[in-house]
């Protein structure tokens, strides 16, 4: 990838024009909302993205809070995937201590206020490029609700929304400057309901048959399970209803699972597996039982080759500077969490385990609590264990997962600190530098036709023989929630 002009328009644009992406995704970071209620944070997108001369699309996969916005016309295709929902619980200010604005609250733990944010940048400015110069195409923003449902993406794959895409380009906040190669499980996310017999737990508990007996013994099962199931696999579960009273046997108990894994067919099997531990349960307790499908997603496929365009772009653009105050904000937070820098950094070496000039580079940042500094893809046999519903996209339409830094090295997932970082220039800059990559990306996309070829033909090999079927039964519809009510 050559410094071109073109790429160069788009650095620029982006770099003169970052105040309003930036007030958007403050807006959104103010007014958190959870998934399938996001109607402020897509009304805000989608209002910016009308005025900016994209047409747009509700209610899409049947979610009233899922848009597509539309410009241009003709081939290629390439869509900018933005998220907005936020986690429960995880109430912070804008400061890199701890305290909640409102206990209990919504935060963005994730960091989706910057991740759509910064896709709506870059879906602009491709806009804008194309406005100016010979290229043609169609540059399209898609607004998915519910990731960290699982499942928002499932419907709107489900519907067809991305069937014309030729790519698909999306990020998500992270610590590092890095392109995806590698990989992540599918889940299934299952409601377990045993129905027993109540009656007196002193007076005559002959006579009941406990529905959470059958919930209990259902854990242990699938706790002995796990030394049964292939490495990438993962089980986790909560009560969600145990009974009424101690002195009652509970007629009814329930049981949520979320069960993971790396292959499609493998996961059914798992799935099928717990679904058997649960009829052992029921058959020694005497009781019987039913499921619900609540959600699910697929394995996350990632394209190397869209993958190494988005480093070149990396390189073209440059690392991340960060101010001091940035860096002493960071350290605060990094600070309330287990560990030192230099632990952190001796996790991603055995994380990634990489060759040793990148051992080299992470050295440099033993005392620092952000990685401005742009990798290439580490994880390329990295099969992760956590899930999106991005995965269900990847299926069907090329993409590679781009992460930047926007949150310090010692914050974990869904914790208070993405939250604060957020919210604070650090995300700012990390959101930005995403859009810039993103957008340099498309750029090369639509200018040399060539590597739509390659980005495909690598898509049909890895996906040959494997034809994408959505983890949600076609009779399981999207939750469905109205602006001023439940």
């Amino acid at each position: 990838m050559a410094e071109s002009e073109s790429a160069q328009m788009v650095i620029n644009w982006l770099d003169q024009n970052q105040s309003p992406f930036i007030e958007m995704a403050d807006q959104i970071w103010r007014t958190p909302e959870l998934a399938w209620k996001e109607f402020e944070s897509s009304r805000l997108q989608a209002d910016f993205l009308e005025n900016e001369g994209f047409s747009i699309t509700w209610n899409v996969g049947g979610i009233n809070t899922a848009f597509v916005a539309e410009w241009g016309e003709g081939k290629p295709v390439l869509g900018f995937i933005g998220e907005y929902d936020a986690l429960p619980g995880l109430s912070q200010r804008n400061q890199p201590t701890k305290e909640a604005i409102e206990e209990g609250g919504a935060g963005h733990g994730c960091g989706h206020n910057l991740l759509g944010s910064g896709a709506v940048a870059s879906a602009v400015a491709v806009q804008k490029w194309l406005q100016s110069g010979s290229e043609s195409g169609t540059v399209r923003y898609y607004g998915c609700p519910a990731e960290e449902k699982g499942s928002g993406k499932v419907f709107m794959v489900r519907a067809g929304a991305f069937d014309d895409l030729d790519a698909a380009l999306n990020f998500h906040p992270s610590g590092m400057n890095m392109p995806a190669k590698g990989g992540a499980v599918g889940v299934n996310a299952i409601y377990f309901r045993f129905f027993g017999r109540s009656a007196h737990a002193g007076g005559a508990p002959h006579e009941g048959r406990s529905a959470l007996d059958a919930v209990e013994l259902m854990n242990v099962g699938v706790n002995y399970l796990r030394e049964h199931v292939k490495d990438d696999v993962r089980m986790h579960y909560i009560i969600t209803e145990g009974g009424k009273a101690p002195n009652i046997v509970p007629e009814e108990a329930e049981v949520y699972y979320f069960v993971r894994a790396a292959k499609p067919d493998y996961l059914a099997e798992v799935v099928e597996r717990v679904r058997k531990v649960a009829e052992g349960a029921a058959l020694m307790t005497e009781t019987t039982f039913e499921t619900r499908f609540q959600d699910g997603c697929s394995a996350l496929l990632n394209n190397h080759y869209l993958a190494g365009l988005q480093f070149q772009a990396m390189q073209l653009i440059g690392s991340i500077t960060f101010t001091q105050e940035e860096i002493d904000s960071a350290q605060v937070i990094n600070d309330a969490f287990p560990g030192t820098n230099s632990d952190r950094i001796d996790d991603l070496i055995e994380y990634y385990n990489p060759p040793p000039e990148i051992v080299a580079a992470l050295d440099e940042y033993r005392d620092q609590p952000l990685i401005g500094r742009n990798f290439p893809a580490l994880d390329e046999r990295i099969i992760a264990t956590g899930s999106t519903d991005v995965g269900d996209l990847s299926q069907v339409v090329p993409l590679s997962m781009l992460g930047t830094t926007c949150f310090p090295t010692g914050c974990p997932g869904h914790s208070w600190g993405n939250v604060a970082a957020s919210g604070m220039s650090m995300g700012h800059k990390g959101m930005m530098h995403a859009a810039k990559i993103m957008a340099v990306t498309a750029v090369e996309l639509y200018s040399d036709p060539d590597h739509l070829v390659k980005i495909h033909q690598e898509f049909e090999r890895r996906t040959r023989g494997k034809p994408y079927a959505p983890p949600i039964p076609e009779d399981v519809k999207p939750p469905r929630y109205e602006p001023d009510g439940d």
